[in-house]
């Protein structure tokens, strides 16, 4: 079963007031592809993940983080979420390694959204885990897995220099290690 890639921060003194300027950040160090097969898409989401959104509006190429933040300021309540669906330059297999937009979801939560369960602040979830895990059936595919691994690093460590980071963690939608699957993934070539 594939699973998904998460990466997910909580922030020192995160409120109301400092929620999208941290989104801010997160945006202008995100690298969007700049040609992509559909529009990028936010949604604004108020209380719980099981409310209609708010808002809902399709985001045209080329996609920047001001555009964003306007909409998200238009509805910013402590207890909303923010989502962006937009799209990363990753490496991907199809009949060969190609360069491809891949999706990416960027959302950031209120500290009043949900049931009441403590959520992450900022989550970025970037697709298929196997994007980044080589292939064991295609030795070529640990230059390119690598390559996409080195971008999701490079943005992990400007997205902790920028913001007030607490805690934060890269995680499997399985709950599995990632960096172990990663280990064992590399061994099995």
């Amino acid at each position: 079963m594939a699973d998904s890639l998460y990466l997910s921060y909580w922030l020192r003194n995160y409120s109301a007031l400092s929620m999208l300027r941290s989104y801010g950040k997160v945006l202008d160090r995100f690298p969007f592809s700049p040609q992509n097969p559909a529009h990028s898409s936010m949604q604004i989401v108020p209380v719980s993940s099981a409310e209609p959104p708010l808002f809902e509006a399709p985001l045209p190429d080329p996609l920047n983080a001001e555009t964003v933040l306007a909409h998200a300021e238009e509805f910013l309540h402590a207890d909303c979420s923010y989502v962006l669906e937009t799209w990363w330059g990753l490496w991907q297999f199809r009949k060969e390694w190609e360069l491809r937009p891949a999706r990416v979801t960027i959302s950031c939560f209120g500290p009043d959204f949900g049931d009441g369960t403590p959520t992450e602040h900022i989550r970025l979830d970037f697709g298929l885990e196997a994007h980044y895990l080589p292939r064991p059936d295609d030795p070529a595919s640990a230059y390119y897995t690598r390559s996409n691994l080195k971008g999701l690093v490079r943005l992990v460590h400007q997205l902790d220099e920028a913001l007030s980071v607490e805690s934060r963690t890269l995680w499997s939608e399985s709950g599995e290690n990632f960096a172990e699957k990663l280990q064992q993934s590399v061994q099995e070539l």
